[in-house]
């Protein structure tokens, strides 16, 4: 394959790893904006997801696309009312003080990790996907005899992977609705802006704080059941989202949605490329590389707000 057709493939994976990275990525982003906590469990609350769905179709059986289904509504709201649970067992009792919250979701790591051994075991297990015909790209070149499109082997994308994306594209749009134009938004922007002026007004901010907590490790888990058909489920793969959203919400700005999303796709896709053409290990080293440019020239990130 031409250097091109192989950079085009390459970006599709990278969009692919940038979607669910997002989801991750916004979760993590959402409880520091509202909560002004750093929750260390989110890649655990990312890896509880995709066990649950590998739990949720192998329980059901039948159909793939049922079972997938299913795990698709059920997992992120078991993990969601999960991570809600721990808040108000928690983080509540350390009062979210930024320190003692940071070793309390240390204990839930691992907590949450050496459960998930003794139940679901050591050994990775696949899900299947409920669709995964492969789609054919085509190409184009210019000839003697002008503009030509042509079909090269080997480039194509699976309909599941386009599924991905697009399931990204439409949770990102629900969420910016929910914040922007419904009352829930309105309570969550509040209580990011003053807490205690909020609940001044009568806002519940324990509540509202164990809600947003919940919605958080929701958008992981559902972006584990998004990407579980093309992995596997495994009880050691919360280690790399974390390391991922951190870097993603460090660059984006901390707390800003939009910077989060912009700072995913940035990662994911450059993850994505280089990985096919270099290492893995090289885009880690480089993401990593770009979050200390950033803290070293923008502190704040690309969309984060100046310190007053």
């Amino acid at each position: 394959m031409e250097f091109g057709p192989h950079l085009m493939l390459a970006m599709l994976e990278g969009l692919v790893q940038a979607s669910v990275l997002t989801l991750t990525a916004l979760g993590l982003s959402l409880v520091f904006g509202v909560m002004r906590v750093v929750n260390v469990a989110h890649g655990e609350f990312y890896m509880l997801g995709a066990v649950l769905a590998w739990w949720v179709t192998t329980m059901l059986g039948g159909n793939p696309a049922i079972g997938f289904v299913v795990a698709l509504v059920v997992a992120p709201l078991l993990v969601g009312l999960m991570a809600a649970a721990a808040d108000w067992l928690v983080l509540r009792r350390v009062e979210y003080d930024p320190e003692r919250t940071i070793v309390a979701t240390i204990g839930l790591l691992y907590i949450i990790q050496q459960v998930t051994l003794m139940t679901y075991g050591p050994d990775a297990h696949p899900v299947t996907p409920p669709f995964n015909t492969r789609l054919a790209l085509p190409w184009y070149e210019f000839t003697d005899q002008g503009f030509q499109i042509y079909w090269p082997w080997g480039l194509s994308i699976t309909s599941y992977k386009l599924f991905v994306i697009a399931a990204a594209i439409v949770t990102c749009l629900g969420l910016w609705l929910l914040m922007a134009r419904s009352k829930i938004g309105l309570i969550l922007r509040a209580t990011q802006l003053d807490s205690e002026t909020a609940q001044a007004f009568g806002i519940p901010v324990e509540r509202v704080f164990a809600l947003v907590f919940g919605m958080g490790a929701a958008l992981a888990a559902l972006g584990a059941v998004l990407v579980v058909p093309i992995q596997q489920a495994h009880y050691l793969m919360g280690g790399d989202p974390l390391l991922l959203s951190f870097i993603v919400v460090i660059i984006g700005g901390l707390g800003s949605l939009r910077g989060t999303v912009v700072a995913a796709i940035l990662i994911g896709m450059s993850d994505g490329i280089i990985s096919v053409f270099f290492t893995p290990t090289l885009a880690k080293m480089l993401a990593t590389l770009l979050v200390a440019m950033v803290l070293v020239y923008r502190p704040q990130g690309l969309f984060g707000a100046k310190p007053a």
